[in-house]
C-alpha cells in the first residue's frame, strides 16, 4: 500500500470482495489467567513475538500498562489523562491505543518507549488507534458529528492519513489490527446494523463472519495472517475466534465460556484477551499453543 506525502489525506473506497467460508480449524491452548493486583477488571488487548503484552485494568479509571508474564506490570499512562486504554504492540516494544483528556475528549496516541504523541484526524474529537505494525503504520478510526465511526490507516512517517470507504458498512467501521504486510483487519456495520468482521490483504477486501454468528468482530493480525476477533452466537454469548484462510475456530477461556474476547495474536500463535463474568468485571488471559 503506498502512501503519499506529508499531511495527505486520502480516501480508499474498499470494492473488490470475496465471499467468507465456514470450514473449521482446530487448535488446542493452555490457558494463564493474568490480572493486574488488587482488581477485579483486567483486559490484555495485543501481544508480540517477545511475548510483551499491552492492556488497561481499573473499571472506572481505566489505566494502561504493559505486562511481561509472569506479572511484571508497568504502567503506561499518556500523561495528564484522565484515562488511558494500551492496545496495540509491536516488535520494538511501541504501543499505540487511546487517551480521554481534562475535557472529556478522546485522543489517538503513539508510544515510543515513553515518547507520546497524539494522533487525531484533522477537524475530529474522537479517535482511536487499536493496532501498528513494524514499519510505523497504525490503524484506528474517528466518530464524526453524526455519531458514525471512520477506519483509517496512519502512517507515522510522513502523518498521513488514508480513510477506508467500505460501501457495505453505511453505519460505519473501525480499522482494527495491522501486519507488517499492511494487511487489516476491522468490523464494519450493515444497513441492517449487523456488525461484520473484515479483512483487507492485498487490495481484496474479505468479509469475516463467524458461521452462524448474529455479530463479528476481527479484532488483530499476525504477520502469517492469522485473524482473531469476537462473535456473538444465537443464544447472545460471546465467543472469541481465530480465523485463517476461510477457516475459523471457536475459542473459549475454560473459566469464561460464552464470555471470551480474543483481542491480540503474535507469530507464534499466542492469544490475548479476557472474558467477563459482568459488564463491570473482566479476567485477563493468554492462551498459549499446545
Amino acid at each position: 500500500m503506498k502512501l503519499k506525502s506529508l499531511a495527505v489525506l486520502c480516501t480508499l473506497a474498499v470494492l473488490t470482495c470475496v465471499p467468507m467460508s465456514a470450514q473449521t480449524l482446530t487448535f488446542k491452548y493452555n490457558f494463564h489467567t493474568a490480572n493486574f493486583p488488587k482488581d477485579t477488571f483486567t483486559q490484555l488487548l495485543g501481544i508480540n513475538n517477545n511475548g510483551k503484552i499491552a492492556g488497561y485494568h481499573n473499571f472506572a479509571d481505566n489505566k494502561g500498562f504493559t505486562l511481561v508474564l509472569p506479572n511484571d506490570f508497568t504502567l503506561e499512562n499518556y500523561p495528564n489523562s484522565v484515562s488511558t486504554q494500551v492496545i496495540g504492540i509491536n516488535n520494538n516494544g511501541k504501543t499505540d491505543g487511546f487517551y480521554v483528556d481534562s475535557s472529556n475528549i478522546t485522543h489517538g496516541f503513539i508510544d515510543a518507549n515513553g515518547s507520546f504523541f497524539t494522533v487525531d484526524f484533522p477537524g475530529t474529537t474522537f479517535n482511536q488507534l487499536l493496532g501498528l505494525n513494524d514499519h510505523g503504520q497504525a490503524v484506528g478510526y474517528y466518530q464524526d458529528s453524526a455519531g458514525i465511526f471512520h477506519a483509517y490507516l496512519y502512517a507515522e512517517f510522513g502523518g498521513v492519513f488514508e480513510v477506508f470507504t467500505i460501501p457495505q458498512g453505511p453505519n460505519g467501521a473501525q480499522a482494527t489490527g495491522i501486519n507488517n504486510s499492511a494487511d487489516i483487519t476491522g468490523f464494519y456495520i450493515d444497513a441492517n446494523m449487523v456488525t461484520h468482521g473484515w479483512l483487507l490483504n492485498d487490495g481484496v477486501f474479505t468479509t469475516i463472519d463467524f458461521p452462524s454468528a448474529s455479530s463479528t468482530m476481527a479484532l488483530g493480525v499476525n504477520n502469517k495472517m492469522e485473524v482473531v476477533g469476537t462473535y456473538v452466537d444465537s443464544a447472545n454469548l460471546t465467543h472469541g475466534f481465530v480465523y485463517y484462510k476461510g477457516k475459523y475456530h471457536s475459542v473459549d477461556d475454560p473459566h469464561g465460556v460464552g464470555q471470551t474476547t480474543v483481542n491480540g495474536i503474535n507469530d507464534n500463535g499466542q492469544l490475548v484477551g479476557f472474558w467477563m463474568p459482568t459488564s463491570s468485571t473482566a479476567n485477563g488471559f493468554v492462551a498459549d499453543p499446545k
